[in-house]
């Protein structure tokens, strides 16, 4: 028996996913969070996983708890400190958990395809928790409904769940079925999986999305997964190490075994997890990500200098750029906007007036700082650029003099197909402009963005072991024509 606890209603307005109310970045799959550890409170530890990992998706959250052979499972649309309260999480019992935050790339935002996904095997019931994208949906969900399985979501994160099943359903054990499925996997998937034996923890043979294991201290020593480190701190765990590409970490009563179910991984870490997605606070290559990105700003001022009174980030991504650039340019940092840290996802639809107001609920201008000034306004991405033209024209209207615009990564020319929601080519607006028609359209004095290689070369590792695909449209794993067609409408790009 799997009781299920619901809140809210499956049904939401379907506007929230229109262009108008999406933000102008590239917007993450999701978070993931794992724990095996006995005696303690595993849904309250996962929750509060979640919730250090909630930047990761805003749709839905959902802890699914083993007891036993028994399953407790709570998952429902919104922000997890809507999801779950103090009386959800009480009746979620277990010795181990599964969390997940999601934000949809595959299958529409609807409750029935939040996550952890439960499903039934000969060996009991396993609950999955996914962050990526498949590229083989296709094939691999034909060949489910082959086998008579009953898919009741639109998300490929079932389908990699009734692989599994199917496979352990053949004879083999946990560790035998999964690695089994998983090869029949391609694009994407950094999984947690919960199982009536323990938790499973593995990553695609690319490492496109990241994955951490953790350490509770005591006796004996608990292990925990997670997307990213932030999601470690929050519950006091310490961070031991990356799952790898390609591996397989099972934690058990006995502690954690690793397998290698791939022997040729090829490192390709999304650099956008380092450029944007990531909390800055999380830990990459040994460094916080907030160091990284300030690296990214110092490398734009010695590339694009430009003389003015003043530099600022979009908050908060902005910011460590920000000040990279004023470091080396020399340019006083200063505040120019202000954030509304408590603007969330909302449903109720803002006025016309508001609207056309652009960004004011979520940044407003500091007129007395900006006024005659020559600002350089400094942040990680453009998508379609919507946004960037509000914010600019927000400035103007606050009495910046000049407008310069600074951006610490490469113009996105192509979409996404690994767990990203990027839009389709047409959307992007770099795919058809050049850098100057892009700065006229957003009527800027100057736009410069990083370039590729410097953006690989500061993150002092090896420049080939990361995929920059939404940069370049070179795709690590081989797209299928059918889903690329999806997205790629331009058959040439401008550069």
């Amino acid at each position: 028996m799997i009781p299920i606890h619901s809140v809210t209603s499956d049904d939401l307005p379907q506007q929230i996913n229109s262009l108008e109310n999406r933000p102008d970045k590239p917007e993450e799959a999701c978070g993931v969070f794992g724990i095996y550890a006995p005696g303690q409170d595993v849904a309250k530890l996962t929750y509060f996983g979640l919730y250090a990992l909630q930047h990761r998706g805003q749709e839905s959250a959902g802890i699914a708890t083993f007891e036993g052979t028994q399953v407790h499972l709570h998952k429902d649309m919104g922000l997890v400190s809507q999801v779950f309260n103090e009386t959800i999480l009480a009746q979620l019992p277990g010795s181990l958990a599964v969390g997940h935050n999601r934000y949809s790339t595959t299958g529409s935002s609807r409750k029935v395809n939040a996550q952890p996904a439960v499903v039934e095997t000969r060996l009991g019931l396993l609950a999955l928790a996914h962050n990526g994208n498949l590229v083989n949906t296709v094939q691999l969900r034909e060949e489910l409904l082959k086998s008579n399985f009953n898919l009741i979501t639109t998300t490929d994160s079932e389908m990699i769940a009734y692989a599994i099943a199917q496979e352990v359903n053949t004879g083999l054990d946990w560790l035998e079925g999964s690695i089994r499925a998983f090869h029949r996997c391609q694009g994407a998937f950094s999984l947690v999986i919960a199982t009536p034996d323990g938790v499973m923890g593995t990553r695609d043979p690319n490492g496109i999305r990241p994955l951490v294991i953790g350490t509770l201290q005591g006796n004996p020593v608990r292990y925990v997964l997670a997307s990213e480190t932030c999601g470690l701190d929050i519950i006091g765990a310490d961070f031991l190490r990356d799952v790898e590409p390609g591996e397989l970490v099972w934690i058990t009563e006995q502690g954690l075994s690793s397998f290698r179910w791939n022997q040729q991984p090829q490192r390709k870490l999304c650099i956008f997890e380092m450029i944007y997605f990531a909390r800055p606070d999380s830990l990459m290559h040994n460094e916080s990500l907030y160091s990284y990105r300030m690296r990214l700003g110092r490398r734009i001022a010695q590339e694009s200098p430009v003389d003015a009174d003043m530099v600022f980030g979009v908050p908060d991504s902005g910011i460590p750029a920000a000040i990279g650039f004023s470091q080396v340019s020399g340019v006083p940092y200063a505040e120019g906007l202000i954030k509304n840290r408590y603007v969330g996802r909302t449903f109720i639809q803002p006025t016309q007036t508001m609207r056309e107001s652009g960004i004011k609920m979520k940044l407003n201008p500091l007129k007395d700082v900006l006024f005659g000034k020559r600002v350089i306004i400094v942040d990680d991405s453009i998508v379609r650029g919507t946004t960037s033209r509000k914010l600019v024209k927000a400035l103007r209207d606050a009495g910046a003099a000049e407008v310069h615009m600074r951006i610490s990564s490469p113009p996105v020319t192509h979409p996404c197909f690994y767990g990203i929601d990027t839009d389709t080519q047409d959307q992007l607006i770099a795919a058809t402009k050049s850098v100057a028609e892009i700065a006229k359209q957003l009527e800027v004095d100057s736009l410069a963005y990083l370039s590729w290689e410097g953006m690989l070369e500061e993150t002092r590792e090896d420049t080939n072991s990361f995929c920059s695909a939404c940069f370049t449209g070179d795709y690590p794993v081989a797209i299928p024509e059918q889903v690329k067609r999806s997205k790629l409408i331009l058959e040439k790009v401008v550069i």
